[in-house]
C-alpha cells in the first residue's frame, strides 16, 4: 500500500489545487466587486492572480522544501502548457479571435516579461534583487495597462471585463466571499504540499529529475484551473477570453511567482531549464504572437498543431 501513497498524494493534490483555485478566484473577485473595484482592474489583476495561485503556492512550497527545480520547472512548464495545450485545445473546440490591441499590448507585455525572466536566469540564480525588479516591472505594466484602458477604451479592456463575467456567479454579501477565499487558501496549501511531496517521491522512484517532474506533471496540474476556465468560456462562445487569460497568467507566472518566491528564498536555475526549456518557452511565446498578429485568430488547424507540439515536448522530456 505504501508504494501507492505518492500517487494518491498527487491525485489529491491536483483535486485540491483545482478546487482551491476556483474558490479563491470567486472569493477574491466577489470581495473586489463589493469594494467597488472596476471590472477592468479585477480582470487585469485579480482574475489573473487567482488562476496563477496554484502555481505560486506550489512553487513557494517546493522552494522552501529545497526542491527549487520543481519551483522553476512548474513556472516554465506552465507557461508552455498554457500556450500549447490550453490555447490549442480551446482553438480546436472554437477558433480564438485575436484583436490587434490585445495581441500588441497584452501579448507584448507577456513577451517583455518572458525576455526579462530569461535575462535574469542567465545569472544562474534568481536573487532577491531580481525578484524585486520583477515585481516593480509588473506594477509598471499594470499601471500602464489600466491608464490605457481608462483613457482609450478598446476591445482589450472589454476582454478584461469578460474575464470577470466568465468567473460565473459571485458569492453574495461579505460572508460568502470571505469564506470562499479562506477555503481556497487552505485547499491550495494542502494541495501544494501533497503534490510536491508526491511528485518528488515519483521522481526518485523512476530516476527522473525534479526539474522534469516540475515541467510536466506539476506544471500540467497547476494549469488545470486555466484549462477548465478556458474550456468553459469556449463552450459559452467566448473563446477569446482564453487568450486574455493566458497572456495575464503567463506574465504573472514569471514576474509574481518567481519574483515573489525569490524574495523569500533565492531560486537556482537548473541547467536543463537554462539550456533548453526557457528557450522553448520563448519560441512558443513568439510563435503564438506571430500567428495571432498575422492571422488575427488561432484556427482549429493551428490549435491542433499546438496540442501535438505539446505532446511531443512532454514525450521528449520523459523519454530523455
Amino acid at each position: 500500500m505504501e508504494q501507492f501513497i505518492p500517487y494518491i498524494q498527487i491525485v489529491a493534490g491536483l483535486i485540491l489545487l483545482t478546487a482551491g483555485g476556483e474558490f479563491i478566484v470567486r472569493g477574491a473577485v466577489g470581495l473586489a466587486l463589493l469594494l467597488g473595484v472596476s471590472k477592468v482592474i479585477v480582470g487585469l489583476t485579480i482574475v489573473a492572480a487567482g488562476t496563477s495561485a496554484p502555481e505560486f503556492v506550489v512553487s513557494l512550497n517546493a522552494s522552501l522544501k529545497g526542491t527549487a527545480d520543481i519551483a522553476m520547472g512548474n513556472v516554465v512548464g506552465s507557461n508552455i502548457a498554457n500556450i500549447l495545450l490550453i490555447l490549442g485545445a480551446v482553438a480546436v473546440l472554437k477558433p480564438i479571435a485575436a484583436g490587434r490591441v490585445t495581441v500588441v499590448r497584452d501579448g507584448g507585455t507577456m513577451l517583455l516579461g518572458t525576455v526579462l525572466f530569461i535575462g535574469l536566469c542567465m545569472f544562474g540564480v534568481i536573487e532577491r534583487w531580481a525578484g524585486g525588479l520583477m515585481l516593480c516591472v509588473l506594477a509598471a505594466i499594470w499601471y500602464f495597462t489600466y491608464q490605457h484602458d481608462k483613457n482609450t477604451p478598446s476591445p482589450a479592456s472589454n476582454l478584461h471585463e469578460e474575464e470577470v463575467d466568465e468567473v460565473g456567479e459571485m458569492p453574495t454579501g461579505w460572508t460568502k466571499p470571505i469564506i470562499a477565499t479562506v477555503i481556497g487558501i487552505v485547499a491550495l496549501m494542502f494541495g501544494a504540499e501533497w503534490l510536491v511531496d508526491g511528485g518528488v517521491a515519483v521522481a526518485r522512484e523512476f530516476g527522473v529529475s525534479e526539474a522534469v517532474i516540475g515541467l510536466t506533471l506539476v506544471a500540467f496540474g497547476t494549469s488545470l484551473p486555466e484549462l477548465a476556465a478556458s474550456m468553459v468560456a469556449a463552450f459559452r462562445g467566448h473563446a477569446d477570453v482564453a487568450l486574455g487569460n493566458v497572456f495575464g497568467s503567463n506574465l504573472l507566472n514569471l514576474l509574481v511567482i518567481i519574483g515573489g518566491v525569490s524574495l523569500i528564498a533565492p531560486i537556482p536555475v537548473p541547467d536543463q531549464i537554462l539550456t533548453s526549456d526557457i528557450w522553448i518557452m520563448l519560441a512558443v511565446t513568439v510563435g503564438l504572437l506571430g500567428v495571432a498578429y498575422a492571422f488575427r485568430n488561432i484556427s482549429r488547424v493551428t490549435g491542433g498543431a499546438f496540442v501535438i507540439a505539446y505532446l511531443v515536448y512532454v514525450f521528449q522530456l520523459v523519454a530523455a
